[in-house]
């Protein structure tokens, strides 16, 4: 789930508004409303804990986004503590000091931030991450509309030299769900969230592949459930219905929408 400065959400939903180049394709946002409002909906449904997941879309600005979400969910008793980064000079040392402070989760968006995950400034910080064992939610799958920097192989890279990185692959990694499925079968610490992947609206865009099902099912100990709440275009509650929908069964359900979570992050 996502909480960022309301002035930044505000241009987040304005891009989701215009369909702008980031998004592709018309997205109504069913959640609008303040923080609070917002809170007060995910308390009403049930959410006993959940991220802000700020990403940095450019440089200099990782900083403030950090510091808000501190805030937040200091104020915020069911939110994790959420930071992101940004490949530039100072990123080890904001990221450092956000380890040390006890952040509980990072997020980097490579579709948006427009960069490559192995940019020489973030070598240093996947390592204090993996030594760290701190969770990154990663968006780096070609979806919604891919650039240069979007895809499997330059997380595979980094993988390859962090194999302890303990990262999520968001949004089972759509389009490429095969090549994002390889990694966490790979790697121990890699682990799938489900955001929007399996919802009508997500089929429409980049079905997921009926016979990766007994290998998802297979890797039920590593698959998160992720909403990106509220920037969703419908509601909250598809997406567990097309979780319940695959038949994987009650005991993989549970581990998705409870105990896998509450493993990784308390």
């Amino acid at each position: 789930m996502h909480f960022l400065p309301p002035d930044i959400m505000a241009k987040v939903w304005a891009q989701f508004d215009s369909a702008g180049p980031k998004i592709g394709r018309p997205w109504p946002i069913t959640y609008r409303g303040t923080d609070d409002e917002r809170v007060a909906q995910l308390r009403a449904l049930g959410v006993r804990r959940f991220s802000a997941l700020p990403y940095a879309h450019r440089p200099g600005v990782a900083g403030y986004f950090n510091d808000w979400a501190a805030d937040f969910a200091a104020a915020t008793p069911e939110c994790l503590h959420s930071a992101t980064f940004y490949p530039e000079p100072e990123a080890a040392d904001y990221v450092a000091e956000a380890i040390d402070a006890g952040v509980e989760i990072f997020k980097v968006h490579v579709q948006v931030g427009n960069f490559d995950v192995r940019d020489p400034h973030l070598d240093k910080v996947w390592g204090q991450i993996a030594d760290a064992g701190t969770p990154v939610v990663v968006h780096a799958g070609s979806g919604p509309v891919p650039n240069e920097h979007t895809g499997p192989a330059p997380v595979l890279e980094v993988l390859r030299r962090h194999p302890r990185l303990t990262a999520v692959l968001a949004h089972m990694g759509a389009p490429e769900y095969v090549e994002f499925l390889e990694m966490a079968e790979e790697f121990e610490r890699v682990h799938l969230d489900t955001t929007m992947a399996f919802t009508g609206f997500f089929e429409e865009m980049a079905p997921y592949p009926a016979d990766l099902l007994p290998r998802l099912r297979d890797l039920g100990d590593r698959v998160l459930l992720g909403s990106d709440f509220p920037n969703i275009p419908y509601p909250y509650a598809h997406q567990l219905e097309s979780l319940e929908a695959l038949g994987l069964g009650e005991a993989w359900l549970r581990k998705v929408c409870w105990e896998n979570a509450a493993a990784l992050v308390g």
